[in-house]
């Protein structure tokens, strides 16, 4: 059998070599994964339910199976962890929230009944904000998570639990959901790779909560979270709606971002520089303003506004009836609220953000003319860009930055905003370290169609610059 450390850092494609080849069985493997968990999350608080003894079960089943000659699928005998916002059959789906304790599922989402299809086990579910509405993840029902490289630091969000647990070595491969960040953030954070699909790219049906408005539903993708770009590809690959076509990444130009008036730490700038440097060499590299940068995070805003969070607000307080206000003075007085002061704050934000008619209907003008220059803008080029001004920082900075009523989100959202506002598929991959040891990853942006450009665009980056490193 493999030594433990290398399982652990293993990703899904490799696990599942290892399994056919015989060198381990799923049932070792699945109980490693199982381990791991258990040794780190009470430090790192990432999970939000187990499945271990079904896990197990079904590992000792598809020994059986393997024995047998029969084994199928792309992640035959993969132990995966899933973000808690997806339906898993026999799991509940809280969204974080105390209200919802014992909504236990009858049906796997769609993407879990793709990756199960194809062989992956689910070991566990992992922690998000409440209703996935933050880029921190706290909630009232299963706590805050941290980050593995410095419990101090955020995790991000709202896929912070999945991007801890894969920086930890707990599962072989993650799944997440990005509407504003959501993948990237904790990507980034967290040092591992993370795919943002494009816009209807990808199924959300038994995700919770379901985005219902249109313009939002452009903004959200949903991808892996994982250990590199080809597990980001093979994940991909399984979950989408359409097939990747063929692309040759020496047709594309890449647009590598130079820094403007929005904030952004030394360690990035030269890490920017760095990658322009290498890809010049290799590809057709350019630093030409991004267009539609700050506008991405204005219109974000405006669409997650779009009713002034009255579809979140019934949610959040189950039987429809609740004031975000009432409930934010109650937790920062007493503690004692149903609903994470995160989560209150943030739907106070959007009833202030809430556009107008005659605002929506400029909207949908900026939008339609957006797309219609990105559409030629993006045909052959990929852009790489940051996903945040900094490396992970302490607890609650982010929760600042991004929700405060002196509107800084302008300066610190564009950058996760872009792909979001434009409906992009974007990949994030590590690229460094900050002074303090924190990881630093790019994004790789492209357009719809041309997801096999940014994957070997990311390729060659994680092997210039190392991608993926596992935290003990």
């Amino acid at each position: 059998m493999k030594n433990l450390e290398s399982i652990l850092s293993a990703d899904a494609f490799k696990i599942r070599e290892m399994i056919l080849d015989g060198e381990i069985s799923v049932s070792d493997v699945t109980s490693i994964f199982i381990d791991r968990m258990k040794e780190k999350n009470p430090a790192v608080n990432f999970l939000a339910e187990e499945r271990f003894d079904a896990a197990m079960e079904q590992a000792g089943q598809a020994d059986v199976i393997l024995s047998n000659g029969k084994a199928k699928g792309a992640l035959f005998g993969v132990p995966i962890s899933m973000k808690e916002s997806f339906d898993v059959v026999g799991m509940q789906t809280t969204g974080g929230l105390l209200s919802r304790r014992g909504s236990v599922q009858k049906e796997d989402s769609v993407v879990v009944r793709k990756l199960k299809a194809e062989g992956a086990i689910i070991i566990g579910k992992t922690n998000t904000p409440e209703l996935c509405f933050c880029q921190e993840t706290d909630n009232k029902l299963y706590g805050r998570t941290n980050n593995p490289w410095n419990l101090g630091r955020t995790a991000g969000g709202s896929s912070g639990g999945e991007g801890a647990a894969i920086a930890i070595g707990a599962a072989a491969a993650g799944l997440g959901s990005d509407i504003g960040g959501s993948i990237r953030f904790p990507s980034h954070f967290n040092g591992v790779i993370g795919f943002k699909s494009g816009r209807g790219q990808v199924s959300q049906v038994g995700s919770f909560p379901f985005v219902e408005d249109p313009w939002q539903q452009r903004m959200l993708g949903i991808g892996p979270i994982v250990k590199t770009v080809r597990d980001a590809k093979l994940i991909y690959s399984i979950i989408a709606e359409h097939q990747i076509e063929d692309r040759d990444i020496a047709d594309f130009s890449i647009n590598v971002f130079r820094t403007t008036e929005l904030p952004i730490s030394d360690e990035t700038v030269k890490l920017l520089n760095n990658v322009y440097l290498s890809l010049k060499n290799t590809y057709t590299a350019e630093r030409e303003p991004l267009p539609y940068l700050k506008e991405s995070a204005v219109l974000w805003q405006e669409i997650m506004s779009i009713d002034g969070g009255e579809s979140t607000r019934k949610t959040a307080f189950r039987n429809g009836k609740g004031s975000p206000l009432t409930a934010y003075l109650k937790e920062r007085t007493s503690g004692t609220s149903d609903i994470h002061r995160y989560l209150s704050w943030a739907l106070i934000g959007t009833s202030l953000f809430k556009p107008s008619r005659k605002r929506q209907e400029e909207i949908g003008n900026l939008l339609n003319q957006g797309d219609e220059f990105l559409e030629d803008y993006l045909t052959k080029r990929l852009v790489v860009m940051p996903v945040y001004h900094t490396a992970a920082p302490p607890h609650g900075i982010v929760y600042k930055e991004i929700f405060s009523i002196r509107k800084t989100f302008l300066n610190y959202m564009p950058f996760a905003a872009y792909a979001n506002t434009w409906g992009l598929p974007s990949l994030t991959v590590p690229i460094g370290k900050d002074r303090d040891g924190m990881p630093i990853g790019l994004q790789i942006i492209g357009k719809n169609g041309n997801e096999d450009a940014i994957f070997s665009l990311g390729s060659f980056l994680e092997k210039e610059f190392g991608g993926y490193s596992r935290v003990d």
